[in-house]
């Protein structure tokens, strides 16, 4: 592994960077992201970009970070020990975006590249990726097309990889406690490796590509569709499940706490506000109850819908 495959991958991720916030801007149509750049004290930094109250999104982020140290955090060393006594290079982009009108959905996406090394030893790299979807009034026509762009961007290299990072989607996405899915998945991978450098460098940069392509005609389906009250209280108490999985579940949360990260940058995919209510129920047969009953599970999207 070279120190120019590492710009390599630096230079595409802050480009894409700039190409998501400059897709998601117009297609908010009255805000603009905000830059807030930072540096970790020890070793590396970020850009942080931040939309808040636009035409379409109530909030959203999309960060840029490349830390790096000489000691590994236990959760990566509790997931790979091998990786013990190196030092170690971590860059990402991630972003999660929060539409103020419940009809629109939340997305997610996020594309990564981690290496350590230590000396007389050969280098660990992986890539990782992925991005999902969480509709809080779901429509079919949508999910298909999400699913779609996903099995799409990844078929050049192989009819598996859909299948398999769905899955993964899937299963990475569920709330335990809750016993349902975050939302209706997409694509999920980590440990990628197992091809060489270029071709899964390729893999990762058709993920990250795909995202305004399965995510932008979705706002333009739904950004003008009337909302009452009703809708927004289920939106805000839907929210309440996405950051008990970020702060519970999410393997992404904690490295980055555990590696000294940038407090407000790692916690800006939560959402502006959210509610919880105890012993809430839906009405039989609502739209409110179908999104639990019909969408909130693993489901083959291409072909059932």
């Amino acid at each position: 592994m070279s120190t120019h495959q590492l710009e390599q991958v630096k230079t595409y991720l802050l480009n894409l960077q700039d190409e998501i916030c400059a897709g998601l801007t117009a297609a908010d149509g009255g805000g603009e992201f905000a830059e807030d750049s930072w540096q970790r004290p020890g070793g590396g930094g970020g850009r942080s970009r931040v939309l808040k109250q636009g035409g379409v999104f109530e909030q959203g982020g999309v960060g840029f970070s490349h830390v790096h140290g000489d000691q590994m955090p236990a959760s990566a060393t509790a997931h790979r020990p091998e990786l013990a006594g190196r030092d170690f290079n971590a860059c990402g982009v991630s972003l999660v975006m929060h539409p103020h009108n419940p009809y629109v959905p939340t997305s997610h996406a996020n594309v990564r590249f981690f290496i350590a090394e230590k000396a007389d030893a050969d280098p660990v790299w992986w890539f990782g990726g992925g991005f999902d979807l969480t509709p809080f009034y779901p429509f079919d026509e949508d999910i298909k097309h999400w699913h779609q762009v996903a099995h799409d961007a990844l078929k050049p290299f192989g009819d598996d990889l859909y299948p398999k990072f769905k899955k993964w989607c899937d299963d990475y996405f569920w709330l335990k406690h809750r016993e349902e899915t975050r939302g209706v998945g997409g694509l999920f991978f980590d440990d990628l490796n197992d091809r060489e450098f270029e071709e899964s460098f390729a893999i990762m940069r058709a993920v990250g590509d795909a995202y305004l392509t399965a995510y932008l005609p979705i706002i333009e389906r739904r950004k003008a569709m009337p909302f009452g009250e009703r809708e927004r209280e289920f939106q805000l108490y839907r929210r309440g499940r996405y950051v008990e999985f970020n702060l519970v579940w999410d393997r992404g949360t904690l490295f980055g706490l555990q590696t000294g990260g940038r407090t407000e940058s790692i916690l800006m995919s939560m959402p502006p506000l959210a509610r919880w209510e105890y012993g809430y129920e839906t009405e039989p047969d609502s739209a409110e109850a179908r999104l639990t009953s019909d969408y909130l599970h693993p489901r083959d999207w291409l072909n059932e819908l």
